[in-house]
């Protein structure tokens, strides 16, 4: 629990504050920090009976002639959950260390807390890292769910509970790295924060909230009975709110499908990070992204690069060779995406539904089909999809 590196520097800096040498040793009597570093290592006779009896004991000079390792001072005991788990002691005449010893017992025993207190969290978040790990890639050819269930309630986690993964992406765009003076994905400096900032919004105990990747965090979040969905997205738009006011930081977020059982969560981890990838990135648009509005990019996205563009050669090839192609591609994708309305359409696009017809009747006229033709239009529409994914 009293670990060399923490007492050496308790046991410095309290010697130059106070101007008498600290010395700090383990249950055994072994000194383990001292503003004399030519101590460190040695035998402390004296603490193996302070440790023992719990009680602070005194030595004149001559006293510490008669003990091995020991010099004129007091030591005493560092006591933590009842148990003492080494001494601290203070080199001098008696009469000049006795005021300093239990401040220094005292300040040394807060920082010895504190000091576990960081190890206990670091290990919590360690292994609830390890447990989001192990269900993102998760395979029962390899491990049992039981066992995973197992592990989850050692951390106080309920994986029979109903919950929703949400992935959530962190980068610093190129203009607001450069002003930092650091990588664009150099994630660690702030990856406490953004933690912290997570953590703050999904803050139920049934929470799983770790760190996956540089610049990603990982949620398995609790979904209340009847909660709607809507909630759920108002609040990653919220984490992304808070995250890109910090500093230029850009945020996006995937949120997969609800699952109740270890195989149910790593697919919908699977799908909260293909929410992610699938996502469009326009300015300005929604930083949430749903795998339920991306299901049919999700299977393209599966089919082969040359089966896409295979589909894209045939279906769109006069419109790819457009100066406006881009325009004509997005036009076709709200048309479909909004139920073939021209109205839903132009609002999506944000333009006067007067420009929404000019582009249909041109890509009707390039294409040779009208657009009202559903089954015609919604190859067309995959064509576009394809596009975006890199088909051809």
């Amino acid at each position: 629990m009293l670990s060399p590196s923490l007492a050496q520097e308790i046991a410095g800096d309290t010697s130059a504050v106070i101007g008498f040498n600290v010395l700090i040793t383990d249950a055994e009597g072994m000194v383990i920090g001292s503003g004399d570093r030519s101590r460190v290592g040695t035998f402390h006779e004296a603490s193996v009976e302070v440790v023992r009896t719990k009680e602070p004991a005194t030595h004149s000079a001559p006293q510490a002639q008669l003990l091995r390792g020991v010099r004129p001072g007091v030591t005493l005991p560092l006591v933590t959950d009842g148990r003492a788990v080494g001494t601290v002691g203070i080199t001098g005449t008696p009469a000049q260390v006795r005021r300093f010893g239990l401040l220094v017992k005292r300040q040394t025993e807060i920082l010895l807390r504190e000091s576990v207190m960081l190890r206990s969290r670091l290990l919590a978040e360690r292994a609830t890292e390890n447990l989001l790990a192990e269900i993102a890639a998760y395979d029962p050819q390899v491990v049992e769910g039981e066992f995973l269930m197992f592990r989850a309630a050692e951390l106080g986690f309920d994986l029979r509970l109903g919950r929703v993964a949400v992935a959530v992406e962190v980068t610093v765009p190129g203009a607001a790295a450069r002003r930092r003076g650091a990588p664009p994905q150099d994630m660690a400096l702030v990856r406490s924060e953004l933690l912290r900032t997570v953590r703050e919004v999904f803050a139920d105990p049934q929470d799983i909230v770790a760190g996956t990747a540089p610049g990603w965090i990982g949620v398995l979040h609790r979904l209340p009975p009847r909660r709607p969905m809507a909630e759920l997205v108002a609040d990653c738009r919220r984490i992304t709110d808070v995250i890109a006011a910090q500093d230029g930081l850009a945020a996006r977020v995937g949120i997969g499908e609800p699952a109740t059982s270890v195989s149910g969560l790593h697919d919908s981890y699977q799908d909260a990070c293909d929410a992610l990838r699938l996502g469009a990135r326009p300015e300005g648009g929604s930083p949430v992204h749903l795998i339920d509005d991306l299901r049919v990019h999700q299977v393209l996205a599966s089919a082969s690069q040359s089966a896409r563009g295979r589909l894209l050669d045939v279906t769109a090839a006069g419109l790819r060779t457009q100066p406006d192609w881009p325009a004509l591609r997005d036009t076709i994708t709200a048309w479909c995406e909004n139920g073939f309305n021209l109205v839903r359409a132009s609002s999506a696009l944000h333009i006067h539904r007067n420009t929404v017809l000019y582009r249909m009747n041109k890509i009707e006229q390039i294409t040779g089909r009208p657009l009202r033709d559903h089954r015609a239009t919604m190859a067309l529409y995959l064509a576009c999809l394809a596009d975006r994914l890199g088909g051809g």
